[in-house]
């Protein structure tokens, strides 16, 4: 999972659409989400590893939000398909 402090909200959404369009070979996005104001941004991506995910994202977004990346707690993760 991709949690992210926005710094230009358009941008960062602008990216990320563009991001999707080019997910790597294996890779899904499971969701996408954003506070109101639009200063934080949470995003799923299932993926080989977290630093395959932090790269593909970084190159897209790294310029427009810092984002913290962790594996997610599947097994106790409320709806998340399986």
């Amino acid at each position: 999972m991709a949690v992210s402090t926005v710094s230009d909200d358009a941008k960062f959404w602008g990216a990320l659409k563009k991001a999707h369009s080019k997910l790597p070979k294996g890779a899904k996005w499971v969701l996408a989400v954003a506070s109101k104001d639009g200063a934080k941004a949470v995003n799923v991506i299932t993926h080989d590893s977290v630093a395959g995910v932090r790269d593909f994202f970084e190159s897209f977004t790294g310029a427009y939000a810092t984002t913290e990346y962790a594996e997610a707690d599947a097994a106790n993760a409320v709806g998340l398909p399986r």
